[in-house]
């Protein structure tokens, strides 16, 4: 399985930004996928799951309600909309894939077994 992360950039705070994540290779029928995101000197941080069949999905609370992870199932991609940016926002962000949902949503990062390599966003006040 191989994950490629793309869609980051440098925007104002108040902008949207939609990140992207085509997924190569695995199959699809327990698929999880997850949004992460890691600040410099910071931990990898939960930031969204959903499961690739079944709509259910898990947000972070500093998160919810600005960002939106969905999934294209023709285009074997992941996404995450990300509205109403702030500059703590900014951050390295990874995409992520695991077999099987918990309850409450798959947080952390030990929990996925295969990474994309993160796409930078930064968001300037």
């Amino acid at each position: 399985v191989q994950l490629q992360a793309s869609g980051g950039g440098l925007v104002q705070a108040g902008s949207s930004l939609r990140l992207s994540c085509v997924v190569s290779g695995g199959t699809r029928s327990n698929r999880v996928m997850g949004w992460f995101r890691q600040a410099p000197g910071k931990e990898r941080e939960f930031v969204a799951a959903t499961r690739w069949y079944g709509g259910t999905t898990a947000y972070a609370d500093s998160v919810k309600g600005r960002f939106t992870i969905s999934r294209e199932d023709a285009k074997n991609t992941l996404y995450l909309q990300m509205n109403t940016l702030r500059p703590e926002d900014t951050a390295a962000y990874f995409c992520s894939l695991r077999e099987g949902w918990v309850a409450g949503g798959p947080r952390r990062s030990s929990e996925y077994r295969y990474w994309g390599q993160g796409t930078l966003v930064t968001v300037s006040s």
